[in-house]
């Protein structure tokens, strides 16, 4: 039996959903290469037509077994294309309704008030938040407590750091033990560094369920970027 296709490459407005993330990326005139970390044993990637996209952007066949693991085999794998200093904004393919408009606000925050600490788009908390007792997982978990919300934010992507730094953050914490990370900015937050949260748009959801390809095509036939 063949395995499942892969949540990238699920089709969303006529196009694989990683389509719409690359090109908002593509769009955005500050970003001079756009990088596609894909697994080595990716048959998909050469089904589908990217010409419209440009030239800018280049699969990368390095992807590993985590996020984490992908986007240290990105940055190993692009070393001898890009300065330490340069800046690195990772984004999530499973997030197709970014815009450039969101990427601009954090390149210009970013560079502009946290050039050493690199920054993330995110949203603060509007829901009330529960906790599951011990292993409570699914439909009938019981309440352990409720989590304060205030100070907690959503993390998104991209999440934009300078190459040099994000790739020490994730050597460092590959070392470790424990997995502490979930996002680029755990890593960095791991090496002493302080990200900041920059405000995002709710309309950059992540597509998690099947529910979410469908509001994600709403969300993109809103802004006018399908038919």
């Amino acid at each position: 039996m063949g395995s499942a296709q892969p949540k990238q490459y699920l089709p969303l407005a006529g196009q694989p959903l990683i389509w719409h993330g690359l090109r908002t990326l593509c769009e955005v005139a500050r970003i001079s290469r756009v990088f596609v970390v894909l697994s080595p044993q990716d048959d998909d990637w050469a089904r589908h037509d990217w010409s419209a996209l440009g030239p800018r952007l280049q699969p990368l066949f390095c992807g590993g077994a985590t996020r984490a693991d992908s986007v240290l085999n990105g940055l190993r794998a692009v070393a001898n294309q890009v300065h330490a200093a340069d800046w690195i904004l990772v984004h999530d393919a499973a997030r197709p309704c970014l815009t450039v408009a969101q990427v601009d606000e954090l390149i210009d925050t970013v560079c502009q008030a946290s050039p050493a600490d690199g920054g993330l788009l995110a949203l603060p908390v509007a829901d009330t938040l529960k906790r599951a007792e011990a292993g409570g997982h699914g439909e009938g978990a019981r309440i352990a407590e409720t989590v304060p919300r205030a100070g907690l934010w959503q993390a998104q992507t991209p999440q934009m750091f300078r190459h040099g730094d994000l790739l020490r953050a994730l050597l460092a914490c590959q070392q470790r033990s424990e997995n502490i990370v979930t996002d680029e900015a755990s890593a960095m937050e791991a090496l002493g560094f302080r990200p900041r949260l920059v405000m995002a748009d709710p309309g950059n959801l992540k597509v998690t369920y099947p529910a979410d390809q469908r509001l994600a095509e709403w969300i993109l036939q809103q802004r006018g970027a399908i038919k």
